[in-house]
């Protein structure tokens, strides 16, 4: 079993910075791969970023030159630094885990507004 705990989401104005950070514990495959995905009021689920263990990374056209998803496996840990955010980007943003199976933490909510 893995626990993803997500944090750091908030409220933002445009073109402002955050970033998320999503701590894992359990029993994790050495070859996994970690990423986030994010749900606007109305909308399906979507990828933002993921990364593998080996770090070979994927991001949405929508995000990408602006967020930077990176790991630290011996913390068992994925960040996503998000910049020059903008009013679109607001969702509740989800951290995944998945190797044979799939784990989603809770989410944590970002707004963007002025």
């Amino acid at each position: 079993q893995v626990q993803l705990v997500e944090s750091g989401g908030g409220l933002v104005q445009p073109g402002g910075s955050l970033r998320l950070s999503c701590a894992a514990s359990g029993t994790f495959s050495a070859i996994n791969t970690m990423g986030w995905y994010r749900q606007a009021p109305g909308k399906q689920r979507e990828l933002v970023a993921t990364i593998t263990s080996v770090g070979n990374t994927r991001y949405a056209d929508s995000v990408k030159g602006r967020f930077t998803i990176s790991r630290d496996n011996a913390k068992n840990a994925v960040y996503l630094q998000m910049t020059s955010l903008k009013p679109e980007d607001t969702a509740v943003y989800y951290c995944r885990y998945s190797d044979q199976r799939i784990w989603w933490g809770q989410g944590t909510q970002v707004a963007v507004s002025s």
